[in-house]
């Protein structure tokens, strides 16, 4: 295999509106920095983008690196050329504390409704090259990130990348959104690789739920072992993807849970 998972080579994502304890930017980092984890992804609501600038500059200056911001497409707030207030404060917050990292992004299916496959591509392939001709002026890059529904087909992620091959996207792939792809996993990996970016983990049993820590499904192991056999030597997310329940506690559950799979 090309590597091992370690620390080193473990992020956490899902931390910011999922956390009972509804932790500070400060309190958000030492609980990260307390338990070994040195990078994150940043998700937010709408109620915290008024700390994101805080909170990215107090990572950085904390040694924690931030390896990307969430951003959400939505059919209804989002057109070419004017995105949503909350998006436009994303990409300001970049610009003011000089960010520079990856953007993930994802749409909802509004964003495609009553489009062909041909069609959607086309439309979704205009909205990607926007966002990354913005992204590059503040020195980020998107990724793109699957969601559900249209949009969360890596086949069709696919075609957007190659449809701007001028541009420089990536795929990251979330396991907690790919219960329905499990047994096309094997072929998806292979035309994913090329792309891949981040891969991130939870446990996946076919009947659900969602939300699964690892260890506890039924195809999680083989499916990160593949990952690894097949050349992927990129980093892993490890959800704190519980909205009811202290994020430190999600986290180490999941990375318990990692370690018992034993997968070296």
């Amino acid at each position: 295999m090309a590597q091992r998972i370690d620390t080193d080579n473990i992020y956490a994502w899902c931390i910011v509106p999922y956390d009972s304890l509804e932790r500070s930017p400060e309190a958000r980092i030492a609980m990260l920095k307390k338990m070994g984890i040195t990078k994150y992804a940043y998700d937010w609501r709408q109620e915290h983008l008024p700390q994101m600038a805080k909170e990215l500059q107090w990572a950085k200056k904390q040694g924690v690196t931030v390896i990307s911001v969430w951003m959400w497409i939505d059919g209804q707030g989002d057109a070419l050329g004017k995105l949503s207030d909350s998006n436009e404060k994303v990409f300001r917050v970049i610009e003011e504390v000089g960010y520079q990292g990856q953007i993930w992004v994802s749409f909802a299916a509004n964003f495609f409704e009553d489009l062909s496959d041909t069609e959607a591509v086309a439309k979704g392939a205009e909205m990607i090259a926007f966002l990354s001709k913005r992204a590059t002026t503040l020195g980020c890059k998107i990724g793109l990130y699957n969601h559900g529904d249209w949009f969360g087909e890596p086949k069709n992620q696919i075609q957007i990348i190659k449809a701007l091959p001028d541009e420089d996207l990536g795929l990251v792939y979330n396991f907690h959104h790919a219960h329905h792809q499990i047994d096309a996993f094997p072929e998806m990996v292979d035309s994913m690789m090329p792309h891949l970016w981040y891969v991130n983990l939870s446990g996946l049993r076919k009947e659900g739920p969602k939300i699964l820590t690892l260890g506890k499904g039924d195809y999680e192991k083989e499916m990160i072992r593949l990952l690894l056999e097949k050349g992927y030597t990129g980093d892993f997310g490890i959800l704190g993807h519980v909205e009811d329940m202290d994020a430190e506690t999600v986290l180490k559950a999941n990375l318990n849970g990692l370690r018992t799979m034993h997968i070296k």
